[in-house]
Protein backbone atom coordinates (compact mmCIF):
# COMPACT_ATOMS: atom_id res chain seq x y z
CA UNK A 1 0.00 0.00 0.00
CA UNK A 2 1.51 3.31 -1.04
CA UNK A 3 1.45 6.27 1.37
CA UNK A 4 -0.62 8.17 -1.22
CA UNK A 5 -3.38 5.55 -1.15
CA UNK A 6 -5.06 5.26 2.26
CA UNK A 7 -6.73 1.93 2.97
CA UNK A 8 -10.13 3.60 3.04
CA UNK A 9 -9.69 4.74 -0.58
CA UNK A 10 -8.68 1.40 -2.07
CA UNK A 11 -11.21 -0.71 -3.99
CA UNK A 12 -13.15 -3.24 -1.96
CA UNK A 13 -12.02 -6.12 -4.16
CA UNK A 14 -8.37 -5.41 -3.37
CA UNK A 15 -9.13 -5.35 0.36
CA UNK A 16 -10.99 -8.67 0.06
CA UNK A 17 -8.20 -10.34 -1.88
CA UNK A 18 -5.59 -9.11 0.60
CA UNK A 19 -7.65 -10.29 3.59
CA UNK A 20 -8.00 -13.73 1.97
CA UNK A 21 -4.26 -13.85 1.40
CA UNK A 22 -3.57 -12.85 5.01
CA UNK A 23 -5.88 -15.66 6.14
CA UNK A 24 -3.33 -18.06 4.69
CA UNK A 25 -1.28 -17.54 7.86
CA UNK A 26 -3.97 -19.27 9.95
CA UNK A 27 -3.18 -22.53 11.76
CA UNK A 28 -4.60 -25.76 10.37
CA UNK A 29 -4.46 -29.44 11.24
CA UNK A 30 -1.20 -30.89 9.85
CA UNK A 31 -0.80 -27.53 8.06
CA UNK A 32 -3.21 -28.77 5.38
CA UNK A 33 -4.62 -25.25 4.77
CA UNK A 34 -7.95 -26.80 3.73
CA UNK A 35 -9.60 -23.57 2.58
CA UNK A 36 -10.40 -21.90 -0.71
CA UNK A 37 -11.43 -18.24 -0.94
CA UNK A 38 -13.51 -16.72 -3.75
CA UNK A 39 -13.37 -12.96 -4.16
CA UNK A 40 -16.59 -11.46 -5.53
CA UNK A 41 -17.21 -7.81 -6.47
CA UNK A 42 -19.00 -7.19 -3.16
CA UNK A 43 -18.38 -10.27 -0.98
CA UNK A 44 -15.82 -12.88 0.06
CA UNK A 45 -16.67 -16.59 0.18
CA UNK A 46 -14.89 -19.28 2.17
CA UNK A 47 -15.08 -22.83 0.84
CA UNK A 48 -13.47 -26.12 1.83
CA UNK A 49 -10.62 -27.45 -0.29
CA UNK A 50 -11.70 -31.08 -0.41
CA UNK A 51 -8.39 -32.24 -1.91
CA UNK A 52 -6.67 -31.23 1.34
CA UNK A 53 -9.14 -32.96 3.64
CA UNK A 54 -7.90 -35.62 6.07
CA UNK A 55 -10.23 -38.47 5.18
CA UNK A 56 -8.85 -40.92 7.74
CA UNK A 57 -7.96 -38.56 10.59
CA UNK A 58 -11.01 -36.29 10.31
CA UNK A 59 -13.83 -38.16 8.54
CA UNK A 60 -16.60 -35.92 9.92
CA UNK A 61 -14.78 -32.70 9.07
CA UNK A 62 -14.50 -31.28 12.58
CA UNK A 63 -10.86 -30.29 12.29
CA UNK A 64 -11.34 -29.11 8.71
CA UNK A 65 -14.11 -26.75 9.81
CA UNK A 66 -12.08 -25.65 12.81
CA UNK A 67 -9.08 -24.89 10.57
CA UNK A 68 -11.27 -22.96 8.15
CA UNK A 69 -12.84 -21.08 11.07
CA UNK A 70 -9.36 -19.91 12.09
CA UNK A 71 -8.82 -18.63 8.55
CA UNK A 72 -12.22 -16.92 8.64
CA UNK A 73 -11.30 -15.04 11.81
CA UNK A 74 -7.95 -14.05 10.30
CA UNK A 75 -9.74 -12.60 7.26
CA UNK A 76 -12.26 -10.74 9.43
CA UNK A 77 -9.48 -9.18 11.50
CA UNK A 78 -7.49 -8.23 8.40
CA UNK A 79 -10.54 -6.44 6.97
CA UNK A 80 -11.19 -4.68 10.28
CA UNK A 81 -7.59 -3.52 10.39
CA UNK A 82 -8.18 -1.81 7.05
CA UNK A 83 -11.41 -0.18 8.25
CA UNK A 84 -13.92 -2.61 6.75
CA UNK A 85 -16.82 -4.05 8.74
CA UNK A 86 -18.75 -7.03 7.44
CA UNK A 87 -21.65 -9.36 8.14
CA UNK A 88 -20.70 -13.04 8.41
CA UNK A 89 -23.10 -15.61 7.01
CA UNK A 90 -21.99 -19.02 8.26
CA UNK A 91 -23.06 -22.10 6.29
CA UNK A 92 -25.34 -19.87 4.18
CA UNK A 93 -26.52 -22.55 1.72
CA UNK A 94 -27.58 -25.97 3.07
CA UNK A 95 -27.50 -27.30 -0.49
CA UNK A 96 -23.81 -26.35 -0.79
CA UNK A 97 -22.02 -27.76 2.29
CA UNK A 98 -18.58 -26.79 0.95
CA UNK A 99 -19.56 -23.11 1.22
CA UNK A 100 -18.66 -22.45 4.86
CA UNK A 101 -19.07 -18.69 5.10
CA UNK A 102 -19.72 -15.51 3.19
CA UNK A 103 -18.54 -12.06 4.25
CA UNK A 104 -21.01 -9.53 2.92
CA UNK A 105 -22.56 -6.08 3.54
CA UNK A 106 -19.07 -4.59 3.70
CA UNK A 107 -18.87 -1.00 4.89
CA UNK A 108 -15.88 1.26 5.08
CA UNK A 109 -14.86 3.15 8.19
CA UNK A 110 -11.76 4.00 10.18
CA UNK A 111 -8.84 1.60 10.48
CA UNK A 112 -8.77 -0.37 13.74
CA UNK A 113 -5.36 -0.13 15.54
CA UNK A 114 -5.92 -3.21 17.80
CA UNK A 115 -6.80 -5.24 14.70
CA UNK A 116 -3.68 -3.92 12.99
CA UNK A 117 -1.59 -5.28 15.86
CA UNK A 118 -3.29 -8.66 15.51
CA UNK A 119 -2.45 -8.70 11.79
CA UNK A 120 1.19 -8.33 12.81
CA UNK A 121 0.69 -11.28 15.18
CA UNK A 122 -0.67 -13.40 12.31
CA UNK A 123 2.64 -13.04 10.53
CA UNK A 124 4.78 -14.18 13.49
CA UNK A 125 2.43 -16.78 15.03
CA UNK A 126 3.70 -20.35 14.82
CA UNK A 127 3.57 -23.69 16.61
CA UNK A 128 6.53 -24.43 18.86
CA UNK A 129 6.46 -28.06 20.02
CA UNK A 130 9.53 -27.74 22.25
CA UNK A 131 9.12 -27.99 26.03
CA UNK A 132 8.24 -24.67 27.61
CA UNK A 133 10.30 -22.74 30.13
CA UNK A 134 10.06 -23.29 33.88
CA UNK A 135 8.17 -20.02 34.30
CA UNK A 136 4.36 -20.31 34.25
CA UNK A 137 2.14 -18.07 32.17
CA UNK A 138 0.89 -15.23 34.41
CA UNK A 139 -2.72 -15.70 35.52
CA UNK A 140 -3.88 -12.41 34.02
CA UNK A 141 -2.53 -13.43 30.62
CA UNK A 142 -4.34 -16.77 30.78
CA UNK A 143 -7.52 -14.89 31.62
CA UNK A 144 -7.05 -12.61 28.62
CA UNK A 145 -6.59 -15.60 26.30
CA UNK A 146 -9.70 -17.29 27.69
CA UNK A 147 -11.71 -14.12 27.20
CA UNK A 148 -10.52 -13.78 23.61
CA UNK A 149 -11.92 -17.23 22.81
CA UNK A 150 -15.23 -16.59 24.54
CA UNK A 151 -15.78 -13.50 22.39
CA UNK A 152 -16.04 -15.72 19.30
CA UNK A 153 -18.76 -18.16 20.27
CA UNK A 154 -16.76 -20.96 21.95
CA UNK A 155 -15.20 -21.35 25.38
CA UNK A 156 -11.78 -22.23 26.73
CA UNK A 157 -11.62 -24.09 30.05
CA UNK A 158 -8.33 -24.17 31.91
CA UNK A 159 -7.72 -27.61 33.42
CA UNK A 160 -6.67 -28.17 37.02
CA UNK A 161 -3.87 -30.54 38.02
CA UNK A 162 -6.10 -33.61 38.37
CA UNK A 163 -7.75 -32.90 35.02
CA UNK A 164 -4.34 -32.54 33.37
CA UNK A 165 -3.36 -35.98 34.66
CA UNK A 166 -6.59 -37.41 33.29
CA UNK A 167 -5.91 -35.65 30.00
CA UNK A 168 -2.44 -37.19 29.92
CA UNK A 169 -3.82 -40.72 30.27
CA UNK A 170 -6.48 -40.00 27.66
CA UNK A 171 -3.97 -38.56 25.18
CA UNK A 172 -1.71 -41.57 25.67
CA UNK A 173 -4.59 -43.92 24.90
CA UNK A 174 -5.53 -41.89 21.80
CA UNK A 175 -1.94 -42.13 20.59
CA UNK A 176 -1.98 -45.89 20.95
CA UNK A 177 -5.25 -46.18 19.03
CA UNK A 178 -4.00 -44.01 16.18
CA UNK A 179 -0.64 -45.79 16.00
CA UNK A 180 -2.49 -49.06 15.38
CA UNK A 181 -4.47 -47.65 12.44
CA UNK A 182 -2.62 -48.10 9.12
CA UNK A 183 -4.78 -45.54 7.29
CA UNK A 184 -4.01 -42.88 9.87
CA UNK A 185 -0.29 -43.70 9.72
CA UNK A 186 -0.31 -43.48 5.93
CA UNK A 187 -2.11 -40.14 5.99
CA UNK A 188 0.27 -38.73 8.59
CA UNK A 189 3.28 -39.95 6.60
CA UNK A 190 1.99 -38.09 3.54
CA UNK A 191 1.59 -34.77 5.35
CA UNK A 192 5.01 -35.06 7.02
CA UNK A 193 6.83 -35.83 3.76
CA UNK A 194 5.55 -33.09 1.44
CA UNK A 195 8.16 -30.80 -0.03
CA UNK A 196 6.16 -27.74 -1.07
CA UNK A 197 3.63 -25.35 0.37
CA UNK A 198 1.76 -27.44 2.92
CA UNK A 199 2.32 -30.14 5.50
CA UNK A 200 4.86 -30.41 8.31
CA UNK A 201 8.54 -30.37 7.31
CA UNK A 202 11.22 -31.95 9.54
CA UNK A 203 12.34 -28.52 10.80
CA UNK A 204 9.15 -28.03 12.83
CA UNK A 205 8.98 -31.56 14.27
CA UNK A 206 10.92 -32.61 17.40
CA UNK A 207 14.06 -34.68 16.91
CA UNK A 208 12.91 -36.83 19.85
CA UNK A 209 9.82 -37.11 22.02
CA UNK A 210 9.80 -34.11 24.40
CA UNK A 211 9.45 -34.67 28.14
CA UNK A 212 5.83 -33.78 28.75
CA UNK A 213 3.09 -34.67 31.19
CA UNK A 214 0.59 -34.78 28.34
CA UNK A 215 2.09 -36.67 25.39
CA UNK A 216 2.08 -34.95 22.05
CA UNK A 217 1.45 -36.61 18.72
CA UNK A 218 3.83 -39.30 17.53
CA UNK A 219 4.51 -38.19 13.96
CA UNK A 220 5.96 -41.57 13.04
CA UNK A 221 9.38 -40.16 12.23
CA UNK A 222 11.82 -37.85 14.01
CA UNK A 223 12.16 -34.29 12.87
CA UNK A 224 15.20 -32.06 13.13
CA UNK A 225 13.95 -29.58 15.76
CA UNK A 226 16.13 -29.88 18.91
CA UNK A 227 13.82 -30.14 21.92
CA UNK A 228 16.40 -29.61 24.67
CA UNK A 229 16.16 -30.97 28.22
CA UNK A 230 13.09 -29.06 29.41
CA UNK A 231 9.69 -30.28 30.59
CA UNK A 232 6.14 -28.97 30.44
CA UNK A 233 5.57 -28.82 34.21
CA UNK A 234 4.92 -25.06 34.01
CA UNK A 235 2.54 -25.37 31.05
CA UNK A 236 -1.17 -24.75 31.33
CA UNK A 237 -3.65 -26.93 29.46
CA UNK A 238 -7.02 -25.77 28.21
CA UNK A 239 -9.98 -27.40 26.50
CA UNK A 240 -11.73 -25.54 23.69
CA UNK A 241 -15.41 -26.49 23.71
CA UNK A 242 -18.93 -25.37 22.90
CA UNK A 243 -22.60 -26.20 23.39
CA UNK A 244 -23.17 -27.96 20.06
CA UNK A 245 -21.43 -30.59 17.95
CA UNK A 246 -22.48 -29.32 14.53
CA UNK A 247 -20.62 -27.86 11.52
CA UNK A 248 -21.39 -24.25 12.42
CA UNK A 249 -20.15 -24.77 15.98
CA UNK A 250 -16.92 -26.29 14.64
CA UNK A 251 -16.45 -23.24 12.40
CA UNK A 252 -17.03 -20.88 15.33
CA UNK A 253 -14.59 -22.92 17.42
CA UNK A 254 -11.96 -22.22 14.77
CA UNK A 255 -12.70 -18.51 15.01
CA UNK A 256 -12.31 -18.74 18.79
CA UNK A 257 -9.05 -20.65 18.37
CA UNK A 258 -7.69 -17.90 16.13
CA UNK A 259 -8.75 -15.19 18.57
CA UNK A 260 -7.14 -16.99 21.51
CA UNK A 261 -3.95 -17.79 19.60
CA UNK A 262 -3.50 -14.24 18.33
CA UNK A 263 -4.05 -12.91 21.85
CA UNK A 264 -1.46 -15.39 23.12
CA UNK A 265 1.01 -14.36 20.42
CA UNK A 266 0.55 -10.70 21.34
CA UNK A 267 1.29 -11.63 24.98
CA UNK A 268 4.32 -13.78 24.13
CA UNK A 269 2.60 -17.05 25.06
CA UNK A 270 3.34 -20.22 23.08
CA UNK A 271 0.37 -22.32 21.93
CA UNK A 272 0.46 -25.97 20.85
CA UNK A 273 -2.79 -27.56 19.64
CA UNK A 274 -3.31 -31.20 20.62
CA UNK A 275 -5.90 -32.67 18.28
CA UNK A 276 -5.15 -36.38 18.59
CA UNK A 277 -7.25 -36.74 21.73
CA UNK A 278 -10.35 -35.40 19.92
CA UNK A 279 -9.77 -37.45 16.77
CA UNK A 280 -10.57 -40.76 18.50
CA UNK A 281 -14.29 -41.07 19.33
CA UNK A 282 -13.68 -42.86 22.64
CA UNK A 283 -11.20 -40.34 23.99
CA UNK A 284 -13.29 -37.45 22.75
CA UNK A 285 -16.10 -38.81 24.90
CA UNK A 286 -13.75 -38.96 27.91
CA UNK A 287 -13.00 -35.26 27.40
CA UNK A 288 -16.73 -34.60 27.62
CA UNK A 289 -16.57 -35.96 31.15
CA UNK A 290 -14.05 -33.24 32.02
CA UNK A 291 -16.82 -30.83 31.02
CA UNK A 292 -19.33 -32.73 33.17
CA UNK A 293 -21.18 -33.57 29.97
CA UNK A 294 -22.17 -29.91 29.56
CA UNK A 295 -20.30 -29.25 26.33
CA UNK A 296 -18.56 -30.77 23.33
CA UNK A 297 -14.76 -30.73 23.11
CA UNK A 298 -13.14 -29.42 19.94
CA UNK A 299 -9.43 -29.15 20.75
CA UNK A 300 -6.88 -29.21 23.57
CA UNK A 301 -4.30 -26.42 23.84
CA UNK A 302 -0.99 -26.33 25.65
CA UNK A 303 -0.10 -22.81 26.80
CA UNK A 304 3.35 -21.89 28.01
CA UNK A 305 6.32 -19.56 27.73
CA UNK A 306 8.87 -20.62 25.14
CA UNK A 307 12.28 -21.46 26.58
CA UNK A 308 14.48 -18.49 25.60
CA UNK A 309 17.62 -20.63 25.83
CA UNK A 310 16.80 -22.56 22.66
CA UNK A 311 16.04 -21.26 19.20
CA UNK A 312 12.47 -21.87 18.10
CA UNK A 313 11.33 -23.59 14.92
CA UNK A 314 10.85 -21.87 11.57
CA UNK A 315 7.36 -21.12 10.32
CA UNK A 316 5.60 -23.90 8.49
CA UNK A 317 5.39 -23.40 4.72
CA UNK A 318 2.38 -21.80 3.07
CA UNK A 319 0.67 -22.48 -0.22
CA UNK A 320 0.95 -19.85 -2.93
CA UNK A 321 -1.89 -17.34 -2.82
CA UNK A 322 -3.02 -18.51 -6.27
CA UNK A 323 -3.75 -21.94 -4.78
CA UNK A 324 -6.04 -20.62 -2.05
CA UNK A 325 -7.56 -17.37 -3.40
CA UNK A 326 -9.74 -17.29 -6.53
CA UNK A 327 -10.15 -13.82 -8.04
CA UNK A 328 -11.53 -14.95 -11.39
CA UNK A 329 -15.02 -13.59 -10.68
CA UNK A 330 -13.58 -10.12 -10.20
CA UNK A 331 -11.41 -10.36 -13.32
CA UNK A 332 -14.38 -11.54 -15.38
CA UNK A 333 -16.52 -8.66 -14.09
CA UNK A 334 -13.87 -6.17 -15.18
CA UNK A 335 -13.75 -7.41 -18.77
Amino acid sequence: MSPQTPATQRPLTIALAEAAAMAGHAPSVHNTQPWRWRVLPDALELRTASQRRLAATDPEGRLLALSCGAALHHARVALRAEGWTSVVQRNPDPADPELLARLTDLRRGAADPPAMRLVQCMQVRHTDRRPVSADPVPADQLTEIVQAASGEGARLQLLDRDQVLELAATASHAGTVEADDPQLREELAYWTSRTSGAGLPPEVLPDQAPQTTVPGRDFGRPGTLPVGPGHDRAAAYALLFGDEDEPESWLRAGEALSAAWLAATRLGVSVVPLSGVVEVPGTRQILRQLLAGLGYPYLVLRLGLADPAHAGPPHTPRLAVEQTVDTSAVRDAQR
